[in-house]
């Protein structure tokens, strides 16, 4: 068995275990495989053992794994993207986890009414409140929502946030729970085209926490693919 065919029993193993503990079935959370960095062959691994959701963070990567890797996979965009890279990616990717501005929402409305299509996205949210995060935050999230929810292109289908680094995953527990109130309160509202069902959350170190927490997506890289190689980055 290859090393992530191991990876990858061990994280299924330990999702399943926090489904458990939350209350919720095993399908009820996408393990996202989080391929940055990763070349084509060892991504293919990964999806030989049943990843077909993958995640990157630059649309550059997405563009240059796409056709390689074919049909029967499906990209996530988790990353921050531009507003000018919009249009290289709208009728590639299944969703985008990382819409935190107005500018970049009517981007994707305008690219995706262009192709013809509804973009599912989630609403970054900076639940720590960081400095060095992209996102916004917690207190302005239904307002934005509102006017997301107003573009006959895209469809708002939840939360998502990238919880600080930290040693002891147990830390963060309190900005998941923050989160999953988050949704819960703003479907309480019953926006117009607004139902809410995902909450993008959790990575490598502390997804079981975010399970716990409510996550339906959880972003795993370093867990399935082991550390990553930079070496070649900007080559």
């Amino acid at each position: 068995m290859s090393y992530i065919a191991e990876n990858i029993r061990e994280v299924e193993a330990k999702v399943t275990a926090a489904a458990q503990r939350s209350g919720r079935k095993r399908e009820d959370i996408l393990l996202l495989a989080v391929s940055k960095t990763q070349p084509v062959e060892v991504i293919r691994q990964a999806v030989g053992c049943g990843l077909t959701s993958l995640g990157e963070n630059k649309v550059q990567e997405i563009m240059d794994k796409y056709e390689p890797m074919g049909e029967g996979v499906h990209w996530h965009l988790i990353g921050h993207l531009q507003t000018n890279k919009v249009k290289y990616i709208i009728d590639k990717v299944d969703m985008i986890h990382s819409v935190e501005s107005l500018k970049l929402a009517e981007e994707i409305e305008k690219r995706a009414a262009a192709k013809g299509l509804i973009m599912d996205i989630l609403v970054e949210v900076n639940m720590a409140e960081e400095e060095s995060k992209f996102g916004i935050t917690p207190k302005n999230a239904e307002e934005f929502i509102r006017e997301l929810a107003k573009k006959e292109h895209i469809r708002v289908r939840g939360l998502m946030t990238v919880a600080p680094f930290v040693e002891n995953s147990e830390e963060n527990r309190e900005y998941f729970r923050q989160m999953k109130q988050l949704q819960v309160d703003i479907n309480a509202k019953k926006i117009d085209n607004v139902v809410m069902d995902v909450l993008s959350m959790g990575m490598t170190g502390d997804y079981e926490v975010a399970i716990e927490e409510g996550a339906t997506v959880v972003r795993v890289g370093t867990g399935i693919f082991g550390e990553r190689d930079y070496s070649n980055r900007g080559k």
